[in-house]
């Protein structure tokens, strides 16, 4: 059947679930490969991440759960920074095999929720359930009160995730590019990264939007085409 004049261009949307497969390590190498081995049961039970915005911790977290699940093993991401929620979220987690806990900072000061999280972090460990734990700053540096949850989530290995270099981020565009059916060549790619925020979050979620209008337009994407989407005109 051929398309009429006018003919609405329906695109599908395809949820991007995060996985360790995709994550691009750039110079967190060392900390992808503790989280895998976290999540094999082959390497230590609890890791902390810490790092500024847009260094992947919440990628690490939730692919770790998706890998475990692939494993037929029990898992539940916790994001503290929501809202809405409270200290009782913690009440029996202890029970799955694998805990990523995320946003810790944003419970620090609130000493309901320091104590819930500390009593959780000692179930687990006599549960053997795995703990990833993720923050914007190392323990010693999340202004937490109560000093024994300090010292907890100080006793595993600590990985300060660092961003990533521009070779990866123009990989990390024409590789999402490539997964989406686009062709984006590098007169392209070297535009966004001059003009756009260079973290993967950022760039990620500009990819999916020029590819929504892409799709729309039945072409591929140029750079006038990109300036528009990056200035909101699509």
């Amino acid at each position: 059947m051929t398309d009429h004049p006018g003919q609405l261009h329906l695109p599908i949307t395809l949820i991007r679930e995060p996985t360790l497969e995709d994550y691009r390590a750039g110079p967190n190498a060392e900390a992808l490969a503790a989280v895998e081995a976290l999540v094999s049961g082959a390497g230590e039970p609890y890791v902390f991440l810490f790092g500024g915005a847009s260094t992947g911790k919440t990628h690490l977290l939730q692919g770790a759960c998706q890998a475990a699940i692939k494993r037929a093993r029990t898992a539940q991401y916790i994001p503290l920074g929501e809202a809405g929620l409270m200290p009782s979220i913690f009440d029996d987690l202890e029970t799955r095999d694998l805990l990523a806990i995320d946003d810790v900072q944003a419970i620090a000061g609130k000493a309901d929720w320091e104590v819930a999280l500390f009593d959780l972090f000692n179930r687990a460990r006599a549960r053997g359930c795995a703990l990833l734990i993720a923050g914007s700053s190392a323990p010693d540096a999340l202004g937490l009160g109560l000093a024994d949850l300090c010292s907890r989530l100080q006793w595993g290995p600590r990985y300060c995730l660092l961003p990533l270099a521009d070779p990866d981020c123009e990989r990390l565009l024409t590789e999402v590019a490539t997964e989406l059916g686009m062709r984006m060549g590098q007169e392209t790619a070297r535009y966004i990264m001059n003009n756009y925020a260079r973290d993967p979050g950022s760039l990620v979620a500009l990819i999916e939007r020029i590819d929504q209008v892409s799709l729309r337009e039945q072409r591929q994407p140029t750079i006038p085409l990109v300036r528009r989407v990056m200035r909101g005109e699509s």
